[in-house]
């Protein structure tokens, strides 16, 4: 009999990332990164002379995060618990952005803090990748999990049955980052989603079609 399955996204949910991102950036490159800035290709700028980074060399920037400076991301707080915990409930993988060849070191990076999951890899949207995991373990109920308002677009539209918990786990984003409409529920606390999360897995019933907002 299959299993519930909770899908849950790793950047600034399981892991803080974008304040480490700034700190290499300060120590290592001389760059401020604006943390409250929307638009990324303005918030980075070198510190010598205030001129904006490059849209090119942001690119270059995160994927050496990503090849060097993983080991600065710690667990945000509750995350590796309340994971764990719902273990009892369901079967947890990891659906992540990041380019395939970094599967194998950011699945070695959560173990180290305590998360032993399978992790999948992605670019862009998140719908397509998780209609393969859904096939693979075929739930009896998914909730899924992510920071960013346009995967649970994406989700939403291919498997508006599949939950969706808009969660942003870094504080200085909480009022920076608007709640999705095409999420059931916004919540930024461990202590708060997992009790939400756990409250679907053990109902095992899909979730209802979100009526589209006009934008």
């Amino acid at each position: 009999m299959s299993r519930p399955l909770l899908i849950s996204d790793c950047d600034e949910v399981l892991l803080h990332m974008i304040v480490p991102f700034r700190d290499w950036l300060d120590d290592a490159h001389h760059i401020h990164f604006d943390l409250v800035h929307g638009d990324w290709g303005e918030a980075l700028r070198h510190k010598h002379d205030g001129t904006v980074v490059e849209r090119g060399q942001v690119w270059e920037l995160l994927n050496g995060f990503f090849d060097t400076e993983m080991h600065r991301q710690q667990a945000i707080d509750g995350a590796v618990e309340s994971l764990n915990r719902l273990r009892e409930h369901a079967d947890v993988v990891i659906l992540t952005n990041l380019l395939d060849h970094r599967a194998v070191p950011r699945t070695e990076q959560l173990k180290a803090v305590g998360i032993d999951a399978p992790v999948y890899c992605n670019q862009g949207g998140k719908g397509e990748a998780l209609g393969r995991i859904l096939d693979e373990y075929k739930p009896s109920v998914a909730v899924f999990v992510d920071d960013l308002g346009h995967q649970h677009d994406s989700v939403g539209e291919q498997y508006p049955d599949v939950w969706r918990l808009h969660f942003v786990g870094e504080p200085l984003l909480w009022d920076r980052v608007k709640p999705s409409k095409s999420a059931h529920a916004r919540l930024d606390r461990w202590a708060d989603a997992e009790v939400w999360i756990r409250e679907r897995l053990v109902a095992n019933a899909s979730a209802p079609t979100l009526e589209k907002v006009a934008s």
